[in-house]
């Protein structure tokens, strides 16, 4: 353990591994059929996800602890929430063609696997390079819209071979264009994304349409950027 002085960076690294805990009590929820618990489990790893970089870059914790290294647990606690539990909902949750279910499990988590391991998994403007295996986003959406197990399966196949394609998928923290616009932007979602969670991912048609204009708003916003 480090001493009391560096105490508040190692905190940041608690906080970063709560994430992995937060991942586990989603696959609690997942287990059960408790999708919309495990989606609120998600969504809370996904907001330490979004900050704890900023908390450690101020308090300078690479420096202060060099011993432990903040990129590689980012990197197991986002394989955990972003790949691994969504890869089981997806699986599991009786959106596929039953046959093929499983293999769009082992499918998910192998690319999500590879993309982690991808040095050139971002461009030098900050984008990601390809899909950047947001599988919870993409079971969240599987389970609001229940498109037709073919179609769902078809999904999936697209955006793993998506993992490999040189497009640019934004990244709403970091990339300087429109940044402003897509912070609002994924507040926005954030917000109606909650109120599907409550109404457990049955919110209706207006709050499901808002959803999928802004995902469809922030996907475009890397598509129209010149590589």
């Amino acid at each position: 353990m480090p001493s009391l002085s560096r105490a508040p960076a190692f905190a940041v690294h608690i906080f970063t591994a709560a994430g992995a805990a937060l991942g586990l009590v989603a696959l609690f929820y997942a287990v059960r059929g408790q999708w919309a618990g495990m989606f609120l489990c998600l969504g809370i790893a996904l907001i330490v996800d979004g900050v704890d970089g900023t908390i450690a870059r101020r308090l300078n914790v690479a420096d202060v602890l060099p011993r432990w290294s903040g990129d590689a647990l980012d990197l197991v606690v986002d394989f955990v929430t972003y790949v691994f539990v969504p890869a089981y909902a997806i699986a599991a949750g009786g959106l596929l063609p039953q046959p093929l279910a499983l293999p769009a499990g082992i499918i998910i988590v192998v690319t999500g696997a590879l993309y982690f391991a991808d040095r050139e998994m971002k461009t030098v403007d900050n984008y990601f390079r390809g899909f950047p295996a947001l599988w919870n986003a993409a079971a969240f959406y599987l389970f609001l819209l229940k498109p037709a197990p073919w179609f769902a399966a078809a999904i999936v196949a697209v955006l793993a071979a998506l993992t490999f394609a040189p497009f640019k998928f934004l990244h709403p923290m970091r990339v300087a264009r429109l940044r402003t616009l897509n912070i609002l932007a994924v507040l926005a979602w954030a917000v109606l994304a909650l109120v599907a969670v409550l109404r457990d991912i049955e919110p209706g048609p207006w709050v499901a349409g808002g959803l999928v204009i802004i995902g469809l708003y922030l996907l475009g916003v890397g598509l129209t950027e010149k590589r």
